[in-house]
């Protein structure tokens, strides 16, 4: 039932991360800005903005991680 649930929501969250594209109104300006000068800078300022942001979530997931792992080893020395 609980890998279900985690399976369910994982396929949740890959579903909705096709906005993830989209840029803050400051890059978009910049982006706007270089575009008029001719230069194609939009791949780049995108891969940028998902390695800012999937950094502290990777982080946050080793921590997760590692406090589960050590939670369930406790449960189960408790238990025998």
């Amino acid at each position: 039932m609980k890998r279900s649930v985690a399976l369910l929501l994982l396929l949740l969250v890959l579903s909705l991360s096709v906005e993830v594209m989209a840029q803050c109104p400051m890059c978009k300006t910049s982006l706007e800005e270089a575009r008029k000068n001719g230069t194609e800078v939009g791949n780049s300022l995108n891969a940028g903005i998902l390695y800012l942001l999937a950094l502290p979530y990777s982080i946050a997931t080793v921590f997760g991680l590692v406090w589960w792992k050590n939670l369930r080893n406790k449960k189960k020395a408790q238990n025998a």
